[in-house]
């Protein structure tokens, strides 16, 4: 349920807004690489959902895109 509502709060962002998420994102997903990579990354499940949410912001900002082109 809680994706829903995250799902929700992502289609509301403008574009620029998207980026800085995935931006962030991707930091945060540098971040859990080394720490998994130095054996220090205790939660192993947020590397899946930092990966499935980046993909999910990408959707949504190709699919404005396609919007506003279309």
């Amino acid at each position: 349920m809680k994706s829903k509502q995250r799902l929700s709060d992502i289609k509301t962002m403008t574009e620029d807004q998207l980026n800085d998420e995935t931006l962030k994102l991707k930091k945060e997903q540098f971040n859990l690489r080394f720490q998994r990579a130095t054996g220090q990354l205790e939660n192993t499940s947020r590397v899946r959902v930092v990966r499935r949410d980046i993909a999910r912001i990408k959707t949504i900002a190709a699919q404005k895109r396609a919007e506003t082109q279309g």
